[in-house]
């Protein structure tokens, strides 16, 4: 009996795992087999020589690009940008979603869910289009009501105060509904009785967020903050590339962009690939320092 059952169970692991093979050569072809490719940041890379023909120069790489002032500015940026994603961005799917589970009648829930995930399919083209026209000096909606009230128009994406608050708040925009999609999951797998023995013991709405719903979506919460953190030292390249312009890069270039100017169109490819290699060991050492604090604080972690 125990051999059949062993059978039975190798079985359906083999079956699991021939279903897990395709992810993990895809895993391996597109993210283990690149990793070659980082020898290049300490060389003197050509395309034409190859990785095999090119200079060896050790750190030259990385000594040139943590002595270079634009870096560092670059470097502010994209630690302020990514602060304020964490502080308004990360914050906003969790109201989005706190706020959409009090509404009570279930059809206009989910005509509010659905219309909350529309933007997340629209390119950072589209959005920073519209944005654009919305902001725009001279037709734009924004300018328009402002002069309803005498004030001049302001040309919103050409000052830099602006910007920063622009490219959060276009971000919350397209992907709060979509980032609420797990949290919406947890709420919806949180015990009704727990409400109603709640609701008994004379709790209003708001002690049973705070008690209930916020302690169920910790773990989550917990989970997405410390992948969030993860990446604080990179952002998304096709937000800014889409939205900025010169008259902003003070405060709107970061280190996708840094790179993309220095790597593509300057073809520093070494330099680029350098800069990348410290930015992703940056990340890990932060996942693994935020992972250990959250398992110190909260009891929860990664792993």
């Amino acid at each position: 009996m125990a051999v059949q059952v062993r059978r039975v169970y190798k079985k359906k692991l083999f079956s699991l795992c021939l279903l897990l093979l395709p992810s993990v050569l895809l895993l391996f072809v597109f993210q283990y087999l690149p990793m070659y490719g980082i020898v290049i940041s300490f060389q003197d890379f050509s395309p034409y020589l190859g990785i095999q023909g090119s200079h060896w120069v050790g750190f030259k790489q990385f000594n040139y690009f943590l002595h270079d002032p634009t870096f560092w500015v670059v470097m502010r940026n994209t630690l302020i940008i990514n602060l304020y994603d964490i502080v308004f961005g990360f914050t906003a799917p969790i109201l989005f979603a706190l706020l959409a589970n009090e509404l009570m009648q279930k059809a206009f829930k989910s005509v509010v869910q659905s219309i909350s995930y529309m933007p997340h399919f629209f390119s950072w083209i589209v959005v920073s289009g519209v944005f654009y026209s919305i902001l725009s000096p001279e037709t734009g909606m924004l300018n328009e009501l402002l002069g309803w009230f005498g004030i001049d128009s302001v040309y919103f994406m050409a000052e830099e105060r602006y910007f920063r608050g622009i490219v959060i708040f276009a971000d919350i925009w397209k992907n709060v509904g979509w980032s609420a999609i797990l949290y919406f999951a947890v709420i919806a797998g949180i015990d009704k009785s727990l409400y109603e023995a709640a609701m008994i013991d004379g709790a209003g709405r708001v002690r049973q967020i705070r008690h209930i719903t916020l302690p169920a979506m910790y773990p989550m919460i917990i989970l997405l903050l410390l992948l969030k953190i993860s990446t604080i030292f990179s952002i998304g390249f096709e937000r800014l590339f889409t939205m900025q312009n010169p008259l902003v890069y003070s405060v709107s270039d970061v280190i996708s962009t840094y790179i993309y100017r220095l790597g593509l169109e300057k073809s520093q490819f070494s330099l680029t690939t350098a800069i990348g290699l410290v930015q992703s060991l940056l990340g890990f050492v932060l996942l693994l320092a935020a992972n250990k604090l959250s398992k110190r604080i909260s009891g929860m972690g990664l792993y």
